[in-house]
């Protein structure tokens, strides 16, 4: 007699892997997709020094956002641990958290590039400010995606679709911190070497 239940439980752990490993494929090309931007970006160094001088970036307010980048990777991995040990409550919680990190994150991103473009240093001015501003602009359209994942999972919970969380969670995690690792990259090279090459 054929056992459909653990037929079942087959076929979703086989969807599961698919579903990882598909991720794993897209954060690869991802990363070949940074390395172009961040190899763009140190290219137009030249044109940097006779654009901009220190004062261009904002050192407090970058290391806000970092921090704030950060902790919401943490929450994220609280959110996971909390959803293996069955503590529902818990992972709504962090998600929230991990979620209204992102949004305030977003939010210092933008408060930046609108005041570049109100300094007339915007991303049509030249080379330099248009690799900037492409290579942040990326990073952030990615962390949109990530907050609109993160409503999705929300709702699935509230809609009890505890059977699809465990994958879409495990997935968002890696992405969110993909992000993060990306944004340290761009913490060191954007910000930090170039602040020092200026000073």
């Amino acid at each position: 007699m054929l056992n459909f239940n653990n037929k079942s439980s087959k076929i979703n752990h086989i969807n599961i892997n698919n579903n990882i490993f598909g991720l794993w494929i897209y954060l690869m090309s991802d990363c070949v997709f940074f390395s172009v931007l961040f190899i763009n970006y140190i290219l137009s160094y030249n044109n940097m020094l006779y654009t901009i001088n220190n004062n261009f970036y904002n050192i407090p307010l970058i290391l806000i956002e970092t921090l704030v980048l950060l902790t919401s990777s943490y929450t994220c991995c609280l959110a996971n641990y909390y959803f293996n040990a069955n503590k529902i409550k818990y992972v709504v919680y962090y998600l929230s958290i991990t979620f209204l990190l992102g949004v305030c994150f977003l939010y210092m991103e933008l408060y930046e590039f609108i005041h570049l473009v109100r300094s007339n240093l915007g991303p049509d001015k030249n080379y330099f400010l248009s690799s900037f501003f492409t290579l942040l602009g990326i990073h952030g359209i990615h962390i949109v995606v990530g907050l609109i994942w993160f409503i999705t999972l929300l709702l699935q919970i509230y809609l009890n679709k505890f059977d699809k969380i465990k994958n879409n969670l495990y997935c968002l995690g890696l992405f969110w911190h993909f992000l993060d690792i990306v944004w340290v990259f761009i913490f060191t090279i954007v910000y930090l070497f170039s602040f020092s090459i200026l000073k």
